[in-house]
Parts: C-alpha cells; sequence; structure tokens
C-alpha cells in the first residue's frame, strides 16, 4: 500500500501576487454585483401609478430639501409636486432616483433618475395598442349602418 503525501510549500512571489490581485478584484466588483442584483430586482417590478406619477415629476427636476424650522425632509419638483421623505427613500431604495450630496441639505440636494429609473419610467409609460378595436354596441352613436333610402 503506497501512500500519497502532499508537499505544500511556501507559495512564491508570482502566486502571492496573483492571489493579492485576485482579492482586489473581488473587492472592487461587490458594490458592483450588488448595485446590478438591485437593479435588475428594481427594473423587474412594476411601478405603480404613484410611483411612476413620482418618477415623472422628478424627471423634470427636483431637489431634496430640509425645512428649517421643522427639519423635516421633502422633495419638491420643477411642476410643484411636493414628495414625502418615504415616498423618496422608497425610490431610493429601489435604485431609482439618486441625489447630489455635495449640496448641503437646506439649501436642496438635486434628485435625479438613475438609468433604471428611467428605464422603469419608460417601460411604465408604453401604451399596448389592442390588436382589433372593440366592437360598437348596438344602437350607440356613430352608427355604421347606412340610411336605406
Amino acid at each position: 500500500m503506497s501512500t500519497c503525501s502532499t508537499v505544500t510549500r511556501a507559495p512564491s512571489g508570482r502566486v502571492a501576487a496573483r492571489d493579492a490581485a485576485e482579492e482586489n478584484l473581488i473587492a472592487a466588483l461587490e458594490p458592483v454585483e450588488a448595485e446590478a442584483r438591485t437593479a435588475t430586482k428594481a427594473a423587474s417590478a412594476e411601478l405603480d401609478p404613484a410611483q411612476a406619477a413620482a418618477l415623472l415629476a422628478i424627471a423634470g427636476g427636483a431637489k431634496l430639501h430640509e425645512h428649517l424650522l421643522t427639519g423635516r425632509l421633502s422633495v419638491a419638483t420643477a411642476s410643484g409636486t411636493r414628495l414625502t421623505h418615504s415616498q423618496y427613500r422608497q425610490l431610493e431604495a429601489a435604485g431609482l432616483v439618486d441625489r447630489d450630496t455635495s449640496h448641503p441639505l437646506r439649501a436642496g440636494q438635486p434628485v435625479a433618475l438613475t438609468d433604471t429609473g428611467r428605464a422603469a419610467l419608460a417601460k411604465s409609460r408604453r401604451r399596448t395598442t389592442p390588436a382589433t378595436p372593440a366592437a360598437p354596441r348596438p344602437g350607440t352613436w356613430p352608427t355604421t349602418a347606412r340610411p336605406g333610402r
């Protein structure tokens, strides 16, 4: 009976460099993969009418403001629509909107649609046209029958 023994050696310089590069690559790709998972979930979910309206309002321009006296957060859009902070958080958690945090919150942080948000808004706005028009009910105007004169 022969026994096979495995000899372990200390990693050479090339192997150690390769392993370090692999760890760096994995660490760099983790946020990208997490964002892709979030984008896939957000894109696959259907928007309800309130979310679609909020995205449409944000698409025209919006800012997240903090009220000076109460400290409440809300999103004011260019069309005059106001969104509550909870509505904004839902859209942000779904990966549909993002804000520019380089501006102070009291001055207003610009809010914009992400690529996922634009795609979801475009998908929700598509209208499906029926293949055949609905048949008119008998006795409704305009009639398709010709007068018999």
